[in-house]
């Protein structure tokens, strides 16, 4: 029986331009060193890649799922300051959109059994006024992804 995921990945590889995958070794010290585990959706991801190039290739990409070595917390990312006055230690940034930009994770919550992915918008982070959930899990974001074909699909643009 084929998962939604696995038809994402298969879409992936097809379509767009994944990075080689990532070893079960380099997730577990991925996962010791953030003190946190990858959810289903995102060990499936990087199971089948360590990160990918969606639509286009960079530098044209509007969404570039980062390798696991890129993962920082979105405050690092957004302000290159890893202190709470920049948003919650527990906020990571995932999908580099451009322009200073992220799709973040949100490993503090989970619903069923998923981590939320918020908008990092750069000149809000981390008003949730601006900054609100765009997808309920990694999965859902790379639907609307590769369904929509556009950068930033949640702003409805």
């Amino acid at each position: 029986m084929t998962t939604p995921m696995s038809r994402l990945l298969a879409e992936i590889s097809r379509d767009h331009f994944p990075y080689p995958p990532a070893t079960p070794e380099a997730i577990a010290a991925f996962e010791h060193r953030m003190g946190w585990k990858l959810d289903p959706d995102l060990r499936a991801f990087y199971l089948h890649c360590d990160g990918a190039e969606l639509i286009e290739r960079l530098p044209d990409s509007p969404y570039q799922i980062l390798p696991l070595a890129d993962i920082v917390r979105a405050r690092v990312a957004i302000y290159g300051e890893d202190d709470d006055q920049w948003g919650p230690p527990s906020v990571y940034a995932l999908c580099d959109v451009q322009d200073g930009n992220y799709v973040l994770v949100d490993v503090a919550r989970q619903e069923d059994g998923r981590y939320p992915l918020i908008d990092g918008y750069h000149e809000a982070w981390p008003d949730p006024k601006y900054c609100s959930q765009v997808a309920r899990s990694f999965s859902e974001f790379l639907e609307q992804v590769l369904r929509t074909r556009r950068n930033l699909y949640w702003l409805g643009e």
